[in-house]
């Protein structure tokens, strides 16, 4: 007798015939389970038969996945995948170019199955797919199919990339490199090589001799019209990125290098910024990320500088260090001072530019990081800006009130908080799409901002009349107001300028002081009760919205070595909040009904929450995932936490309201900062509207004393007795 624990409730479906339902014991082996439901519609041969899911992503039932059948199941019986694998290997080579097409546009739906790529792979098909796009005979419809199913197939990991030819290679470059061609082909021609690209450093090299630059950047700078070639044009574009980047990526520093060389020629930072982010579409997911990879990649070319402190015996780090001097300052010709008033000389006007350390300034530039970038960026505001770069060592120099500016070590500092801001150094995340506008706007973008952000700190240190004892405090100031004009994303450096400049050391005050009052207001003893008797309420206001939320879904990414446009899924909660909906969606999928998500959990089989490297998916791949990616994972285990269903949000705010609706449906405490950042806000502006008709009249610490009561209580009337 099966435990109950091993019985699934299950309904099999087949076209023209009524459907079974069926108690599936999981011990029981599935042939013996496929041949009970043959014998029950009176079908031979039962081994030509398999199950799969009947809805979504039509999944054959084996051996290894069949846990995941759940209660209320809907499955199929269909032809088994090695029938299926022989029957479309027959129907490809037929002589029939309709059957042809129609066998390779359903093996193209198809090969999504590992079972089946297995058994068609098997049959040695991956090699009949290679020989149809060798031969390049077939219509562009055919064409498209087969490359579609190709890259399927592949995507499984089964067969190497290794083992392509030469002149499959040469074929798939040639589709790339043509000028007339449909563009469906052009479009997994161009994620084929990107797979290439990124699975061996052999087939790199062979890509990158095989492919036209000039090509790949005429698909990227395609002509994005808004009709109805609108989406292909981008797709189109989105996937020439992707190649593009991935090249960017795979090779070593000289290709990288190479190829920037050549892109700089090409201008294509300055068609970037003005056909893609000044495009009047929006930048999509995917296109955001390769942007984000683009100016990460290129702005990680300062980190050797950054990680180089200034060598005291390089004689070319010296001219740039004297350079900062003599540009300062119109001193008279050396040549004909002894070597101790010369250096005496040099070390008073070292003094002048504000090094630390004037005998031998070189030490200042010895903290890695910034270490010579910090001397490449003071350089370049030196000769970039001479009038300014005067300016400000003079203005400073010649003061004598104890309120001037070091430069060399405001500049130093300065650098370090660019770096660190811009993220210098770090590689690029598999899910980051945080990417700056600005970058596209300028060639030399941390040089331009420091030119502007020295001049910044320069207005700022007189605004805030400080001295050397008040240097942290104004590199705050500075580091605050360079923040907050980034995160508006401006779009080019004049704006920037204009924005940053705009926020003067008083706003940044007025901005301190209002969220000071606010704390002050709000820590009055009558004001945090009601604040307390408020959070109830407004705390069940959040719920509801992370449920509504959690209703409304989510599209997420799935996890892979490549990162692929159309790995996508959708999850969302049912109306009742009894059932986790979720299933594989297309790219343009705005918001799917319920009923096409295939699979679900119910709410009442949830376990748990986890999150970051206490998920599964992250457990697996340990040490491989950056911090960013870590912030963004949680799994949900269920039934008797064997299963998990594992995410990775798009967004730090997509995090939050996730694990806070998950948390709510589990009857569990909202933890995440964005529930105690929104139920600030909410008290915040609750309390202000409470206390409207105080304004001007201050809250005492305690209430009023309670008056006495009087001696008698006649002056009541007694409405009880009735009136004669």
């Amino acid at each position: 007798m099966p435990q109950q624990k091993d019985i699934v409730k299950i309904a099999i479906q087949m076209p023209g015939a009524y459907p079974q339902l069926i108690q599936l014991d999981q011990k029981k082996p599935l042939t013996s389970v496929i041949k009970e439901v043959c014998d029950k519609w009176n079908l031979p041969g039962p081994e030509n038969y398999a199950l799969q899911y009947a809805d979504g992503i039509q999944t054959y039932i084996t051996e290894s996945n069949r846990l995941d059948i759940k209660n209320g199941s809907i499955l199929r019986l269909t032809k088994a995948p090695g029938r299926c694998a022989e029957d479309l290997y027959k129907g490809i080579q037929s002589s029939d170019s309709n059957v042809r097409c129609d066998s390779l546009n359903l093996l193209a739906i198809v090969s999504t199955d590992i079972t089946f790529a297995q058994e068609f792979i098997s049959r040695d098909g991956h090699s009949l797919l290679v020989k149809i796009v060798e031969d390049a005979q077939e219509s562009p419809v055919i064409m498209t199919h087969t490359l579609t199913a190709f890259m399927e197939l592949m995507d499984h990991g089964i067969v190497s990339w290794e083992n392509l030819s030469s002149v499959f290679i040469k074929k798939m470059a040639s589709f790339v490199n043509a000028k007339v061609l449909d563009t469906s082909i052009q479009q997994v021609s161009l994620a084929i090589l990107e797979s290439m690209v990124l699975s061996s450093s052999s087939l790199f090299t062979e890509v990158k001799q095989e492919i036209t630059l000039e090509r790949l950047l005429s698909h990227l700078q395609v002509y994005v019209d808004y009709t109805i070639h609108t989406r292909t044009n981008q797709q189109l574009q989105t996937k020439a990125m992707a190649l593009l980047m991935a090249l960017l990526q795979a090779g070593g520093e000289a290709d990288r290098q190479e190829l920037f060389e050549f892109l700089e020629k090409r201008n294509l930072r300055q068609y970037i910024h003005k056909n893609i982010i000044h495009s009047s579409s929006s930048v999509g997911d995917e296109m955001a990320h390769y942007l984000y990879v683009l100016q990460t990649v290129r702005l990680n070319h300062l980190e050797p500088r950054m990680k180089t402190p200034l060598d005291s015996y390089s004689q070319e780090q010296r001219e740039m260090l004297h350079g900062l001097r003599q540009a300062a300052f119109e001193t008279e010709s050396e040549s004909g001072l002894s070597n101790e008033r010369r250096r005496s000389l040099c070390a008073k006007e070292f003094k002048k530019l504000g090094f630390s350390n004037n005998s031998n300034p070189g030490q200042d530039l010895s903290r890695c990081p910034p270490g010579l970038l910090a001397l490449d960026t003071m350089a370049y505001f030196a000769s970039r800006y001479p009038d300014a770069y005067s300016r400000f060592v003079l203005e400073n120099s010649s003061r004598e009130d104890k309120h001037e500016c070091p430069f060399a070590r405001s500049s130093i500092q300065l650098t370090l908080i660019l770096c660190e801001i811009l993220r210098i150094g770090e590689p690029p995340s598999e899910t980051g799409s945080d990417y700056h506008p600005i970058f596209f706007a300028q060639d030399r973008l941390l040089e331009e901002l420091f030119c502007i952000c020295i001049q910044l700190l320069n207005k700022t240190w007189k605004e805030m009349r400080a001295t050397q004892e008040d240097f942290d405090k104004v590199m705050q100031v500075v580091r605050e107001q360079i923040t907050r004009t980034l995160a508006s994303k401006p779009t080019s450096l004049e704006l920037f300028k204009n924005k940053v400049n705009a926020l003067n050391y008083s706003e940044i005050l007025k901005l301190r002081q209002t969220e000071r009052l606010h704390q002050e207001e709000t820590l009055a003893p009558p004001v945090l009760e009601l604040k307390e008797r408020l959070k109830p309420e407004l705390l069940e206001l959040i719920r509801q919205q992370r449920l509504n939320r959690l209703c409304h879904g989510t599209l997420f990414r799935k996890m892979s070595s490549r990162r692929r446009q159309d790995k996508l899924w959708y999850c969302r909660l049912s109306p009742n909040h009894k059932v986790l909906h979720y299933g594989d969606v297309e790219e343009e999928t705005e918001m799917p009904s319920i009923e096409a998500l295939q699979d679900k959990i119910p709410v009442a089989d949830i376990k748990n929450v986890v999150t970051g490297k206490d998920c599964p998916h992250m457990k697996e791949n340990k040490g491989k995932q950056t911090k960013e990616v870590l912030d963004l994972a949680f799994s949900i285990t269920y039934d008797v936490e064997e299963y998990s269903l594992n995410f990775i949000a798009s967004s730090r705010t997509d995090f939050c309201l996730w694990t806070d609706g998950l948390s709510v449906l589990l009857g569990k405490e909202m933890s995440s900062e964005s529930m105690r950042s929104e139920l600030e806000i909410l008290l915040s502006m609750e309390i202000k509207l409470r206390l409207l008709d105080l304004e001007n009249v201050p809250i005492p610490d305690a209430a009023p004393p309670i008056p006495k009561p009087p001696s008698n209580f006649n002056f009541c009337y007694d409405f009880s007795q009735t009136e004669q």
